[in-house]
């Protein structure tokens, strides 16, 4: 259930966010919507898929945190065990009104059903004036940027498909203990395909912005190792 609203001093006054990590604020989930100008931060720590819907001709990004639902691999009680986290996660309770694909002036909306909304506890989103707080006002530059990543994505989508970039990812762990996993229904860039691009190609791509994204896409691929190091860890661990 969410219950999003339009954010204003005169509704929200002492309206308060939880700010800390852990499971009993929505931090349990294996994977979170990310957008190609955050690639450069997202690769640092996280794989980076697409999941694709043929029949409507989408493609979004995500970053992955588990191999299995709910799980977070960089969950760690009430810490987040990365140096940076991915927009989608952070802005949270808050989200942009509004089409995203619409040019008309965001508005910035509260989902008061959210486990991040204080009961008298929390970080202020309003001080005592109406004036916005330090917090609210990080936020917004977030939710501005997130907003601009998604509306610029569509064209790097396109150019996915264009060239044919994708290709389904099966990847199957054993992990220490002896059990599988098996990771379905997510894409990855075809590298054999991407370095079989003449200069024209690549030429195109770098001027549309694109080639840097592809190649932070590319070089995430080798979190995976390290995401199987941490669910081992997690197991040995109890």
């Amino acid at each position: 259930m969410t219950d999003h609203q339009l954010l204003t001093p005169e509704a929200h006054a002492d309206l308060r966010v939880h700010r800390e990590r852990g499971a009993t604020y929505g931090d349990a989930v294996m994977s979170c919507v990310t957008v190609p100008d955050e690639f450069r931060q997202v690769q640092a720590h996280y794989p980076i898929l697409f999941r694709r819907n043929i029949e409507r001709d989408e493609v979004v990004a995500v970053a992955l945190f588990g191999f299995e639902e709910g799980e977070n691999l960089f969950l760690t009680d009430d810490r987040w065990d990365a140096g940076y986290v991915p927009l989608a996660i952070d802005i949270q309770p808050f989200l942009i009104g509004g089409a995203p694909e619409s040019d008309a002036a965001k508005q910035v909306c509260v989902d008061l059903a959210s486990p991040r909304i204080g009961a008298g506890e929390g970080v202020r989103v309003f001080d005592e004036f109406g004036r916005p707080s330090p917090y609210l006002e990080r936020v917004a530059e977030q939710l501005g940027a997130l907003d601009a990543g998604w509306q610029g994505a569509a064209s790097f989508y396109a150019a996915l498909r264009r060239h044919d970039l994708l290709e389904p990812l099966t990847f199957e762990i054993t992990l220490d203990d002896g059990s599988t996993h098996r990771l379905v229904g997510f894409h990855a860039i075809n590298e054999d395909r991407l370095r079989g691009l003449d200069a024209a190609a690549l030429g195109e791509l770098h001027e549309e912005g694109h080639l840097m994204p592809l190649f932070m896409a590319v070089a995430s691929i080798g979190n995976i190792a390290s995401l199987v190091d941490r669910k081992n860890r997690r197991i040995a661990d109890g």
